[in-house]
């Protein structure tokens, strides 16, 4: 794992990149991609040398790491066995996986449609729904993301959504709770609780009950900020669409499969929705790979009706094996179990500790190997250090906290004014506690820009 630098080759990468490659949510002629030279367990380098801690875990998907020998081992086996094959034909790493998944979703969630990533699960996820019930309207909150896709992107409740949003999708968005910056005026998460499920249930009257197809929500909402519901809200939103016959929906594309400590963040809170739509831990990414589990009721809606949907890459078998080989070392190694100690144990008394002596930090709030610091000009007011979607100049502060993370060898995870916590399940205590040290430093940038 030691990195060989080798700049020539680093420059040819980069300029490849430069010439061909489109970027996503970028301006083209502003970005400057790291070129990346290898990655193993926690770590990654450049072609330079350098060395970075991931305390992203790739975009919060790298749950076992990088290059976990087990995992690449099956998909060498997998590709020498049976490289592809059409999705209407039940191939063993497809049933296989769809197997292990139902295994571990939770309720009557037994029937897995695989998609290619998470944003194409929420599409098929809210196109069953509708085709469920019959009605056309779906509920989103705001402070959301469900992918870049069309109808994943109209349910999205972050900027991205804008440029995107023609306002024809038959999306509503309503507030979900979240103390630190209630929309409720509440001082208490019983208050907070209470009060968006009232808003929530005033939001489906209002717009009509009979219209609305689904609920969706991220269960811990995660670029969002690392939102932990309050006791009662997910099973009050459970009750309120069994009152008025909505499709529940919970997204765990980034929560599911040990992020949060237990194998889905709908465990935490012991609720079953209609839909759970799942991607990225799955198979740490190494393969692209997402799915729908689907309740019993739904399933049973197209046990006679065609299902008007499909992929031609829909349980892709590399993609499979990797979920295969992902989830029996998930239980063999015992990685849930290991993110939720050092979660409990390790990483949450740490952060607690920084954003005391770190005037920048206005929340700690997190779960597992899944936290936020919610980052700010003053505490007493709340005000982020960055303004809302910052840009440019505005967004100076958090560009230097990542620069100097950066510098101390620690890739962050920075989306406005929050930088999360989130490496791979299983890094060891003493990788963390080098990230942690990392984060101190730059945390130190962030107080310099403290009203």
């Amino acid at each position: 794992m030691t990195p060989q630098p080798n700049p020539q080759v680093g420059a040819a990468v980069k300029a490849a990149d430069r010439a061909h490659v489109f970027h996503s949510w970028s301006a083209q002629e502003l970005i400057d991609p790291l070129a990346v030279a290898g990655a193993e367990g926690s770590y990654f380098w450049d072609y330079d040398g350098n060395r970075y801690l991931d305390f992203s875990s790739g975009l919060v998907y790298t749950n076992i790491g990088y290059q976990h020998p087990k995992v690449v081992a099956a998909i060498q086996e997998q590709a020498a066995t049976m490289t592809t094959f059409a999705p209407a034909f039940a191939v063993e790493a497809r049933s296989e996986a769809a197997r292990l998944i139902a295994a571990r979703t939770p309720g009557d969630l037994d029937k897995i449609f695989f998609t290619n990533g998470g944003a194409d699960a929420v599409e098929h996820a809210l196109r069953m729904a509708r085709l469920h019930t019959g009605r056309p309207k779906v509920l989103s909150a705001y402070r959301s993301y469900h992918g870049g896709t069309q109808q994943a992107v109209n349910v999205t409740g972050d900027p991205r959504r804008w440029a995107n949003d023609t306002g024809t999708a038959g999306v509503v968005r309503f507030w979900a709770p979240f103390l630190y910056r209630s929309r409720f005026y509440a001082r208490t998460q019983e208050e907070e609780c209470a009060r968006a499920l009232e808003h929530l249930e005033a939001t489906i009257q209002f717009e009509g009950p009979a219209t609305i197809a689904a609920i969706i929500l991220e269960t811990v909402p995660g670029t969002a900020g690392i939102m932990l519901p309050p006791e009662g809200y997910l099973a009050g939103v459970r009750e309120l669409c069994d009152r008025y016959g909505i499709v529940f929906v919970l997204d765990e594309v980034m929560a599911g499969f040990g992020r949060t400590g237990s194998w889905f963040a709908a465990d935490l809170y012991g609720v079953t929705p209609d839909l759970l739509t799942f991607a990225k831990g799955v198979n740490s990414g190494y393969v692209p790979l997402g799915g729908v589990a689907i309740s019993g009721a739904i399933a049973e809606t197209f046990a006679r009706r065609p299902y008007p949907g499909g992929l031609t890459y829909s349980g892709h078998p590399l993609a499979c094996a990797a979920a295969v080989a992902t989830l029996t070392v998930m239980e063999e190694e015992g990685i849930v179990a290991h993110a939720a100690k050092l979660g409990a144990e390790v990483i949450e008394p740490a952060l607690r500790e920084l954003a005391e002596r770190h005037p920048s930090v206005g929340e700690v709030r997190g779960t597992g190997m899944f936290w936020a610091l919610d980052l700010v000009r003053d505490r007493q007011t709340r005000e982020p250090l960055v303004p809302y979607n910052a840009a440019g100049e505005a967004n100076a502060p958090m560009a230097a906290f990542a620069a100097a993370a950066k510098k101390q060898g620690l890739w962050p995870f920075v989306n406005m004014n929050r930088t999360h916590v989130v490496p791979p399940l299983n890094i060891t205590e003493a990788e963390a506690k080098e990230g942690l040290a990392a984060l101190d430093v730059a945390l130190g940038v962030a107080d310099e820009h403290v009203a």
